[in-house]
């Protein structure tokens, strides 16, 4: 230990390690929980497979490059198409995601072949900021709909509104954004879990809450494993995510490496921390789990605490493995009633959607140049109007049309510039 500062190698007692690993665990988890919740799927077999991921992660890493996998969220907007609007078949038919998800891991992994072998200039080529942050944007923009119909805002059958849906889901949404400005300490780290349970408790008031599966829950229990099943125009629904995955993954092993003084990209190297990513996410789509990804959340706590210790990362992976045996927990979040999700997925999903233009703006896109201003126009325009493009069975549309249409027109646009027929230079990344 140098000052304050615990290093990537350095072991740490029990005593101390416990409570550091927790701090990891409760950064991580409300949310990795978020995203099964939102899916009804068991966020048991999640909490596994993020505790094996980061662990499996950590190995092919060689120790060096600290980080925690969580839930992606990138890959919301393609699994609700998926999924549909009938939400008695989101059973059967998340099986299919998870080919889509297993298919998207196996491209993390070809991606890091590549990278070990050429290096990864190429990503920027395809995926400038001009392309990248409409494409973030339009994760969260699908969504508007979901959040909305989750809260109540949608009208049923005969054009009514259930109003204690509306009531609680808008309950919950406003305990999260005041309590985001005002919480402090603490409780200012976990607003969206306190909105949670504050929606919860207003749900159990107006008699919105059944019980029965909390009351019949086994103390212990086996995460549900959900078995995938392959469609090839499902799979093409869901793949376009995994580009977002990998640019984002980039950029949280350089801010990691910039916060512990390492150049993570070199050593142990990009190729090793994506494949690690890449063979995570493809064994969580076997065993009926949601794709992983680095967490910012994590990589925020060892800023504030300048604690970098691998072993305290996988002290945290232990105790989300043991927590996913704990069947009472994954009951009592599975009751939760979907118009409290709703209240937190009408701010969680504009985040997203924030974060894309907040790329655009960190990275300084120059939209004097016509070059930014066609990528970013074409990639919203294609992915919100509704447009889709048909080849044989298989169909592009929303978010998945507008990263092909992106990254074709990026590309084309590099290949001219580099011919030096542009009237202004193509900004790329790398």
């Amino acid at each position: 230990m140098r000052g304050n500062i615990i290093q990537v190698e350095e072991k740490v007692s029990l005593i101390k390690g416990l409570p550091l690993s927790l701090q990891h665990l409760f950064a991580m988890f409300g949310a990795s929980i978020l995203v099964p919740t939102l899916f009804r799927i068991d966020p048991a077999i999640v909490l596994l497979m993020n505790g094996i991921g980061t662990l499996i992660y950590l190995v092919l890493c060689k120790g060096k490059a600290p980080a925690f996998l969580g839930s992606s969220f990138a890959f919301l907007s393609p699994v609700f198409v998926v999924l549909g609007a009938d939400q008695a078949m989101w059973g059967a038919n998340y099986s299919y995601a998870l080919g889509g998800f297993i298919a998207s891991g196996l491209i993390f992994c070809a991606v890091a072949v590549i990278i070990g072998r050429f290096g990864p200039g190429w990503i920027g080529v395809v995926l400038p900021p001009a392309t990248m942050g409409p494409i973030v944007a339009l994760i969260g923009l699908e969504l508007a709909g979901v959040a909305a119909n989750m809260a109540g805002f949608m009208p049923d059958a005969q054009g009514g509104y259930d109003t204690k849906a509306i009531a609680v889901s808008m309950f919950t949404l406003m305990v999260v954004v005041f309590g985001s400005v005002l919480f402090r300490g603490f409780l200012a780290v976990i607003p969206v879990l306190v909105g949670i349970a504050a929606g919860y408790l207003a749900a159990v008031v107006l008699g919105m809450v059944d019980f029965g599966m909390v009351t019949s829950a086994s103390v212990l229990s086996l995460p549900t494993i959900y078995t995938p099943k392959f469609d090839l125009n499902v799979i093409l629904i869901v793949i376009p995510a995994s580009l977002v995955v990998i640019s984002e993954h980039i950029g949280h092993l350089v801010v990691t490496g910039r916060i512990i003084g390492r150049e993570l990209t070199r050593d142990p190297g990009l190729h090793r921390s994506l494949l690690g990513d890449g063979i995570s996410t493809t064994l969580s789509g076997f065993m009926g789990s949601v794709p992983v990804t680095t967490y910012g959340e994590n990589i925020g706590v060892m800023a504030i605490t300048r604690v970098y210790s691998v072993w305290v990362i996988g002290g945290a992976a232990v105790l989300s493995i043991a927590l996913a045996f704990v069947g009472v927990l994954s009951a009592f979040i599975r009751s939760i009633p979907a118009p409290v999700m709703g209240g937190v997925c009408i701010l969680l999903f504009g985040v997203i959607a924030a974060s894309g233009i907040r790329m655009l703006v960190e990275t300084r896109v120059d939209y004097s140049k016509s070059s930014n201003l066609i990528l970013t126009a074409v990639v919203l325009i294609v992915g919100l109007s509704g447009a889709a493009v048909s080849i044989g069975t298989v169909q592009l549309k929303g978010m998945a049309l507008g990263t092909v249409a992106g990254m074709a027109l990026s590309l084309v646009f590099h290949i001219l510039n580099r011919a030096g027929l542009t009237n202004q230079p193509v900004e790329i990344e790398g």
